[in-house]
């Protein structure tokens, strides 16, 4: 409170009247960080819970204190004086609070309540605040002093750890968030879309033509609203269109409603436009866009383009399938150890033939490009890895490092250091439908004309042997049959499953495609890749 704001004082409340405050008629503020008569006499060290009087006194000069706006003063009454100061300073300025009247209720042990009137300010437009409270009086460890037991709820009942209040206009203003067909997107339909919707509030609410509103705020230490207790002007939301689809959306929400987890992306391929985005996850993450798993062999379409595009395989080419294969004297096997005998590239592709797509590049050694050759046709043709992807908000593209010795083999059927998220393997496999990269938006580029990340088209004998390997999953002994009986149209499938420390089950991982429509799905300990990612993709892929 500013000096020289004159209030009047009634009964017991704490009041500012003339730069002192008054208390019943008595001056509350001299010696108020002092503890003893008014001579200073020393007075025998207490111990255990403060008495009657000496919490009522410590709660009345900490009030007072408070009420005019000495945050040093009431700070020093406390048993955490430099974070009481740096929150009560907070709470006179960042609330913007002015006629501050604080009236104590009756003492119940070492515990007083009161409650607190104010006015909340901010650009001319004013409302009142009124709330309840209580503080708590303890002994100070090393000063034996009667102090008042610090913590958030002090200054506001709902205020929690890193929580303070602010009055201002909101960080961005709200937005009606819709489908590319103008169908309204919410977080109550769609429960998993809250922190998306939030993502895109943040960047484009402006942009989208909302104001901002103000009011009185929790805001926790990232700057976020936690809640929001007075409004002294509403903002209006502005529409914003992004590339989802209100349908697959749903499906997604369903999809991934039924395995703990998990998470699905869908992409249609010939616009690089996101259709769905959906998590189910106790952390709240958003996975689908930002995780950073090994996608065990759902990268082997991957592998599979680099096969081809380095001449050392096609899709009908002999590949031999062993049951395990040695790399510089680790050994890899094949689930159970099978074998395929007299198969070929696509055999072992539809079946997840580890040995083959491992055996199948030793040549690359000889050429000296085995550690890079994965990375470049990823960066090169599938834009992966570059860290450039401008979706609408935060996302992961792939991360395919560098590699050497066995760490090389293992990348080669998504293990190893190589990381990806739904999103990213989405888009490989839109890529393959495409025959070439068109990079994930969730808003259209129109919108603020960012750049968009690009890669080389593949060349069309790849991408057809790529769908024709990916089809082949879908059918006869394919990994993915199962999976997509159900799905129609031109399809075609990947299933992967990855290995994780710490986990009894592998990363269970799927992607497929039918049609204009392609999918990427990942649940974490989910087993194997058709049994739980593969329903979740096959049920997107059916609403597309």
């Amino acid at each position: 409170m500013r000096s020289g704001v004159k209030t009047a004082i009634v009964g017991g409340v704490f009041v500012v009247v003339g730069g002192a405050v008054l208390y019943g008629g008595y001056n509350l503020v001299n010696g108020i960080a002092g503890y003893g008569d008014a001579g200073g006499t020393p007075q025998t060290v207490r111990t255990g819970p403060p008495s009657a009087e000496e919490t009522t006194r410590t709660a009345k000069d900490f009030l007072a204190a408070w009420a005019k706006g000495d945050s040093a003063a009431a700070a020093a009454l406390t048993d955490n004086q430099e974070v009481a100061r740096t929150e009560l300073t907070g709470f006179h300025h960042q609330a913007r609070l002015t006629h501050l009247v604080i009236t104590p209720g009756e003492r119940t042990g070492t515990t007083v309540p009161y409650k607190v009137t104010a006015k909340v300010s901010y650009k001319g437009r004013t409302a009142p605040l009124s709330y309840a409270s209580e503080l708590r009086v303890v002994r100070g460890r090393t000063t034996h002093k009667p102090l008042v037991d610090w913590r958030p709820s002090v200054l506001h009942p709902r205020l929690k750890e890193g929580e303070y209040l602010v009055t201002d206009a909101g960080a961005a203003p709200e937005i009606n968030a819709v489908d590319h067909r103008g169908r309204p997107l919410t977080e109550e339909r769609y429960p998993s879309l809250g922190p998306v919707l939030d993502d895109l509030r943040e960047k484009y609410g402006s942009k989208a033509g909302g104001t901002r509103g103000i009011g009185l705020r929790i805001e926790n230490e990232a700057g976020e609203t936690t809640r929001t207790l007075i409004t002294l002007q509403k903002g209006r939301a502005g529409t914003l269109h992004t590339t989802l689809d209100a349908d697959v959306q749903a499906a997604a929400e369903r999809a991934v409603k039924e395995y703990d987890e998990s998470s699905v992306v869908a992409v249609r391929p010939s616009t690089g436009e996101i259709r769905a985005v959906a998590n189910n996850r106790t952390d709240g993450y958003n996975a689908a866009m930002l995780g950073r798993v090994a996608p065990g062999s759902t990268m082997k379409i991957v592998t599979a383009a680099m096969i081809l595009q380095n001449g050392v395989g096609d899709a009908a080419g002999k590949a031999d399938c062993p049951s395990t294969v040695s790399w510089e004297g680790y050994t890899f096997h094949n689930l159970d150890d099978f074998s395929i005998a007299d198969g070929t590239l696509t055999d072992a592709f539809a079946r997840s033939c580890n040995t083959a797509f491992i055996k199948a590049v030793k040549p690359l050694n000889d050429k000296g490009v085995a550690g890079t050759a994965l990375g470049t046709t990823a960066r090169d043709s599938f834009g992966l890895g570059g860290d450039d992807w401008q979706t609408g908000i935060p996302s992961f593209d792939g991360s395919i490092p560098e590699s050497t010795g066995v760490e090389t083999a293992a990348s080669y059927i998504g293990q190893g250091k190589v990381q990806m998220s739904p999103l990213a393997m989405a888009s490989v496999t839109a890529t393959v439908v495409n025959g070439g990269f068109r990079q994930p938006v969730l808003v259209p580029r129109s919108l603020d004309g960012r750049t968009l990340a690009t890669a080389r088209p593949l060349a069309p004998s790849v991408a057809r042997q790529l769908r024709q390997m990916m089809h082949a999953a879908t059918v006869g002994q394919g990994t993915a049959v199962a999976a997509m009986a159900g799905v129609g149209g031109d399809k075609g499938a990947k299933t992967g499953s990855a290995e994780k420390d710490g986990q009894d089950r592998s990363n269970s991982w799927f992607t497929g495609y039918s049609d204009d429509l392609a999918a990427a799905a990942l649940v974490q300990s989910g087993g194997h890749g058709g049994d739980a990612a593969g329903p979740v993709v096959a049920r997107v892929l059916r609403a597309g």
